[in-house]
């Protein structure tokens, strides 16, 4: 049988605050180099032989995102599900499920954010697991831990089955506290890693057996989407209405068809930041160190700016986390409390809780530099054969000074070129579009000024990506650019 990946990549990946927020949770975010989480992920599998063309499921807040990367790093015959609102592992695998086509298909249902250093050990317990899972069992990877860690859920091992290093599960054990994490570890117990293989017709009548009004929904979701630039997007009234429930729960801890398969792959869920020091290449003073940082006299500890400088005295056993726009300062052992920090901040209404000062949007990006009474500074990036909307604004004029690449300006009767170290003024109520029509990315700064910048000031005349909008009141309902 075919072996489909169904990759996960929902999830707000608070506890890597504030690299990773809600509007750009850690799947996106480039933890160990050059390249993403999901990524990385989806080129592993793709580049292994072993399975079908993937289904990837995600938040629709992320969708560009998704496709950015699918743009950057093409995956033959990708089918992109995206969730109105997340619904926990349970909706997402059982949507999957109910839309699969093909007859003779497994789904390895696995997240897009976690690691694996032994793809090689991860494809030979996936084959072993498929035995299992073509008999009708839904098989779970457990992890042979490496140390006693509390914030993983643990598997207590049954008997041995008839299929290859295939158990059975003796019992599921949530997030125990480090004792019994110890002792746990001493018995012989895994890691559970998040990660199955079934044959989706299973699920289904699993499911229905536990709880049939969450085929009804799924099954309504699915009929009732709609498709926008190649991605199907699930009806939201009907999936709204299902279970935020996880597949362990819902389906794992009730099923007799349950299975384990241990296995040793250099697996972690990159959970904290004391995962991302525990998976780092360390100095001779066991620090972790990525951008620019300058420690004196300091040991254990993970240091990494993605803007200011960081100078760090006399420390050991630390986090100092800096982007643009936020610092994390923290003892390392105190990783798992970063998520109630982020609930904090978003409870004080502080933007930076859930939000990059960096926006994704079909065309490319915008990214906040600078604001003040009645300005504000965006760098701006245009991906070559891309466009902003027609547009025009009620309440502000814009200057844009092109910094690399060639823009092509529509400004109401006139349309020129720009090039580097050339601007042009937009004036208040114009109707105006930038383009890039060359075969690099388009790198401006805009300065906009007025008596309002609110992102809602755009009336939109005409858009590529079908987001023109009825306008009330001389406003839109829709964001900027």
């Amino acid at each position: 049988m075919k072996i489909r990946p169904i990759i996960l990549s929902g999830g707000s990946g608070t506890r890597l605050w504030p690299v990773s927020r809600q509007d750009q949770p850690k799947q996106f975010a480039h933890l160990f180099g050059d390249y993403s989480l999901l990524t990385t992920t989806v080129a592993m599998l793709g580049e292994s032989g072993l399975f079908a063309p993937p289904t990837l499921i995600a938040n629709e807040d992320h969708k560009f995102f998704i496709l950015d990367i699918l743009a950057r790093h093409p995956s033959e015959g990708t089918t992109v599900l995206l969730e109105p609102c997340g619904r926990n592992t349970a909706g997402a695998a059982l949507t999957a499920a109910l839309a699969e086509q093909d007859e003779d298909v497994l789904h390895l249902l696995l997240p897009s954010d976690h690691v694996i250093k032994d793809p090689g050990a991860f494809f030979t317990a996936v084959e072993k697991a498929a035995t299992a899972a073509a008999a009708g069992r839904i098989a779970l990877f457990g992890i042979k831990p490496e140390y006693p860690e509390s914030g993983y859920g643990y598997i207590e091992r049954g008997e041995a089955t008839d299929w290859d290093q295939v158990e059975t599960i003796c019992k599921f054990v949530e997030k125990p506290e480090a004792k019994k994490a110890e002792a746990l570890m001493a018995q012989g117990a895994l890691w559970n890693s998040g990660i199955f293989l079934y044959n989706p017709k299973v699920l289904v009548e699993e499911i229905r057996q536990l709880a049939p009004d969450q085929i009804d929904l799924c099954f309504t979701a699915l009929s009732a989407a709609h498709t926008d630039l190649g991605c199907r997007i699930l009806e939201r009234a009907a999936y709204e209405k299902l279970r935020n429930i996880s597949f362990d729960y819902l389906v794992m801890e009730n099923t007799k068809a349950g299975v384990v398969v241990p296995c040793s792959m250099g697996w972690s869920d990159v959970g904290s930041w004391q995962a991302l020091w525990q998976l780092g290449e360390k100095d001779a003073d066991g620090n972790v160190m990525q951008g620019p940082v300058t420690a004196l006299d300091v040991h254990n500890s993970y240091l990494r700016s993605e803007g200011p400088v960081i100078g760090i005295i006399g420390m050991k056993n630390v986090t100092v986390v800096a982007t643009k726009d936020a610092v994390l300062v923290a003892p390392r052992d105190r990783s798992q409390d970063v998520k109630p920090l982020v609930a904090m901040l978003d409870e004080q209404k502080h933007s930076v809780a859930t939000a990059h000062r960096r926006v994704l949007r079909p065309w490319g990006s915008y990214e906040g530099v600078a604001a003040g009474d009645r300005f504000q500074v965006k760098h701006i990036v245009v991906k070559p054969g891309q466009a902003l909307s027609l547009q025009m604004h009620h309440h502000r004029a814009e200057h844009w000074v092109v910094v690399d690449g060639t823009a092509l300006v529509e400004c109401d009767d006139v349309t020129k070129s720009l090039f580097e170290n050339e601007s042009v003024f937009i004036p208040k109520g114009s109707k105006h579009r930038l383009s890039n029509p060359g075969k690099v990315d388009l790198h401006l700064v805009e300065v906009q000024s007025g008596e309002y910048l609110g992102e809602d000031d755009i009336v939109r005349f005409s858009d590529k990506y079908g987001r023109v909008q009825l306008v009330k009141g001389g406003k839109a309902s829709l964001q900027t650019l």
